[in-house]
């Protein structure tokens, strides 16, 4: 089975996490932490930094690694890390989501997570 490695960002502000909504792709619709594949070479630091520039229009810092999850799909495994990040620079623009919403550790559960992300905010209600 193909593996595929990719960043998240668990972005926080004012205490509230950012989930995004798919706007492409077999998983349309589904909402996950923000991020995508990593570059030959890439650290998961400066990857993250690329995929949110892409994907939002913004500039972030990531802080911590929080969490690897490994999550088998039909057709691939997929290797996500997922590193909690504030906004240094920018407004959030949707470039590739159809929405996004800032939730709160009791709001968390209120989105259909995709299945790999699914493990993250398991893991984040019992850090927040």
């Amino acid at each position: 089975m193909k593996t595929i490695e990719v960043v998240a960002a668990i972005i926080q502000h004012e205490g509230r996490i950012l989930a995004t909504q798919r706007g492409y792709g077999d998983f349309k619709d589904g909402w996950e932490f923000p991020g995508g594949k990593m570059e030959p070479g890439e650290t998961m630091e400066a990857a993250i930094v690329r995929e949110i520039k892409e994907e939002l229009n913004v500039t972030i810092e990531p802080t911590k690694l929080v969490t690897t999850v490994e999550c088998d799909y039909p057709n691939f495994h997929l290797t996500m890390h997922c590193l909690l990040a504030h906004v240094v620079e920018g407004e959030i623009t949707l470039v590739e989501h159809e929405a996004a919403k800032w939730l709160t550790k009791e709001t968390l559960d209120t989105v259909d997570w995709l299945p790999a992300d699914v493990e993250v905010v398991e893991k984040l209600k019992t850090m927040i």
